[in-house]
């Protein structure tokens, strides 16, 4: 089982998360990016017997990395249900710490056959749940030239959206785009040589993104957070690019996604939560050695308030 995790994931900042979440061992905690079972694991080991973990994921390649133990209960869903399945299982305002780690697995972009990676040639896919939604290949074919602009701008940031999705739209005209090469050899003129590998890092992204509807996820899973932890409950996680950084980071100092500080009579900033760590955590530079995709990882944690200190 070891062996499996570490190839579908190499479990980021682990013993700083672990020390985050601040582990009771009769509590009850939730790894909603369940993926290799790294980070659920390690929180299972500090558990006691009367303590629960709840693990969501949606990919059914996960399920195989599922634990042999009655303190943990797999959720097969997107973590935007986080509050309709702590509901479910009696768990709403019960959670003493929720762990989420978003970056996209290791498994997910060498899997030639998912289409995450610019570095195979297969279907433009991209789905996290391989079972329904759209594709990749949907959108690149099917969305208006401005509405894949938008994608392009805002989740790649990309400032060459508008030129991209011309050359997407009068190319797909003649031959529909349904592969990887077939996308690359659309988009390569766009790009130097030597800036090749983060452009297209940053088409992928957008794509991605606007395939499993990220961005919307995140913040209905943040805001569920409210519900389902207890007064002094953790919350800790692990973004990898600006945009869910910018959330998330937003979400903890203020309590919405606008960064907007509500102030009180006395000038405090009203936000739900007290941050844990005022300095964002990043990776060792002997993670990033043994684990180059840890390098843009960043850690933000925070615990909630009571009723009483909002």
């Amino acid at each position: 089982m070891e062996q499996q995790e570490h190839s579908y994931h190499v479990p980021v900042l682990l013993k700083e998360s672990l020390e985050g979440l601040d582990i009771r061992p009769e509590g009850i905690y939730v790894d909603v990016t369940f993926g290799g079972g790294g980070h659920s694991r390690e929180i299972l080991r500090r558990l006691g017997t009367g303590g629960h973990l709840y693990g969501f994921d949606q990919d059914a390649d996960a399920e195989r990395n599922i634990p042999e133990d009655s303190r943990f209960t797999f959720v097969r869903s997107n973590f935007r249900y986080l509050c309709n399945f702590m509901r479910y299982y009696h768990e709403t305002g019960n959670v003493d710490g929720l762990l989420a780690d978003l970056g996209v697995s290791s498994h997910h972009f060498d899997d030639q056959e998912r289409g995450f990676s610019f570095r195979f040639d297969g279907d433009l896919d991209m789905r996290m749940n391989a079972r329904a939604g759209k594709t990749a290949a949907d959108i690149i074919n099917t969305y208006s030239e401005e509405a894949l602009a938008d994608v392009f701008y805002l989740y790649g940031e990309l400032k060459v959206s508008r030129k991209l999705a011309a050359v997407i739209a009068k190319s797909r005209s003649v031959k529909g785009i349904t592969t990887i090469s077939e996308l690359l050899d659309v988009v390569k003129p766009f790009v130097g040589k030597d800036k090749e590998k983060k452009f297209l890092a940053q088409v992928f992204q957008a794509l991605r993104i606007e395939v499993n509807d990220e961005m919307r996820a995140l913040k209905e899973m943040l805001q569920g957070t409210l519900k389902v932890l207890k007064p002094g409950g953790r919350l800790v996680v692990i973004t990898y690019h600006s945009l869910e950084d910018r959330l998330v980071k937003n979400f903890l100092k203020t309590g919405n996604f606008e960064g907007k500080a509500e102030q009180d009579f006395f000038g405090n900033v009203s936000s739900p939560f007290r941050l844990v760590n005022t300095k964002v955590i990043t990776p060792a530079d002997d993670e990033v050695e043994r684990n180059p995709r840890s390098r843009s990882a960043k850690l933000r944690m925070a615990e909630l308030k009571a009723v009483s200190e909002g």
